[in-house]
């Protein structure tokens, strides 16, 4: 997605984090700088928001063990930090994961992986202070960006070197992308009024150890291929016609008769573009097309039927809590598990690439030869 640059919204129109579900319409909103962001200032949410690093706190005083904060990483997870140390784990968690490399996130993605990891933190599991939510808010309400290098991670234990650079950015550490430039953090940061917070044990931890950068790349991914597949069903109309097409082969009889959804979806799009519903068969046209227009609607339709259930995956991703451990303030407990395991979203990527590669061939092969087709007849009109 082109990184557009756009003034961020300013109206009220806005998307509110922290009390309803995010969408991949926010996510898209935000990311192209169409709305600006809120936390939820309910009473009721903020207790329950600030309930998290305070039972995070009780358990710590108690003596209980909990991994990154009163523990190491990895295999240093036997390995006890004393108090007076934590905060200094938190903050070296962020500087030894910050090895990146290849070009940076632009600005679109940038913004999505922020929103998206607002919205997973916003839940108010993961023992993360209101302060923290605010100032990603912030980053996004005044167009600063961390710069993220592409390459460093793998997916199966989270984003945990892209999204350290999100962490650093908080820190005043970093680099941050700004009005078409790059600054250091901490000038970016006070430039706009706003100071630096030092992220407390957990809260580090918190920010990386989740699904945020890939699943911000597959919301893109699947907003992009829904306007693909109106794109495609109306290249395929303007093909049907460059040609002097058999139209018939668009009938919606057909596609009763193998009713994929979306299948018989992108029928009716390029019906629709064609101008009538019962489509007649010109005089002079051949007996069947084709298959790059015959079978259009079956090729488009493979990528139309999978989005419905790439939307419900990643929108699913988006809203969950995807780091560890997790704090449930309802039980009093700290869980150690696996939910920034990005299995499901991961599977959505692939399979978008590959139906959207099979979309995405035929159509650049079409305009060429729509292209092809004009530059005959006008030279044949200069020289005819």
């Amino acid at each position: 997605m082109p990184a557009v640059r756009r003034e961020i919204h300013s109206g009220s129109d806005g998307v509110a984090v922290g009390e309803r579900p995010a969408t991949i319409t926010d996510v898209v909103r935000v990311a192209t700088a169409e709305a600006r962001v809120a936390v939820s200032s309910s009473p009721e949410y903020r207790a329950r928001l600030e309930a998290g690093p305070r039972t995070l706190r009780d358990l710590v005083a108690r003596g209980v063990q909990i991994y990154g904060v009163t523990t190491g990483f990895g295999d240093s997870c036997d390995n006890t930090i004393d108090a007076g140390r934590q905060l200094d784990l938190a903050r070296n968690l962020v500087r030894f994961h910050g090895c990146g490399t290849g070009r940076a996130f632009d600005r679109v993605e940038t913004r999505a992986i922020l929103l998206t990891r607002l919205a997973s933190l916003a839940r108010g599991y993961s023992a993360v202070r209101a302060e923290v939510l605010e100032q990603l808010a912030a980053l996004l309400n005044h167009d600063l960006c961390p710069r993220i290098p592409v390459e460093g991670s793998v997916g199966a234990s989270g984003d945990l070197t892209p999204l350290s650079y999100v962490a650093a950015a908080l820190l005043g550490e970093g680099e941050v992308l700004t009005g078409g430039s790059s600054l250091p953090a901490l000038e970016a940061l006070r430039r706009k009024g706003l100071a630096p917070i030092d992220l407390l044990p957990k809260e580090s931890l918190a920010l990386m150890n989740g699904t945020s950068v890939m699943t911000a790349l597959a919301a893109l991914g699947v907003d992009r291929a829904e306007r693909l597949v109106r794109l495609a069903a109306s290249l395929t109309a303007l093909c049907v016609e460059a040609v002097l097409g058999e139209k018939g082969q668009f009938d919606d009889r057909i596609f009763e008769l193998k009713p994929h959804p979306g299948q018989r979806r992108v029928a009716r799009f390029v019906r629709d573009d064609l101008g009538t519903e019962r489509l007649p068969r010109p005089p002079s046209a051949k007996l069947q097309d084709r298959y790059s227009i015959r079978c259009a609607p079956h090729v488009i339709g493979v990528l139309a039927d999978v989005l419905p259930q790439a939307r419900t995956f990643v929108e699913v991703e988006l809203n969950s809590v995807n780091d560890n451990p997790i704090v449930d303030i309802d039980s009093g407990r700290v869980f150690h598990s696996g939910n920034f395991y990005g299995g499901h979203v991961c599977h959505v990527a692939d399979t978008l690439k590959t139906c959207a590669a099979s979309v995405a061939d035929p159509i650049a092969t079409a305009i060429s030869a729509l292209i092809y087709r004009e530059m005959i007849e006008r030279v044949d009109r200069v020289w005819g």
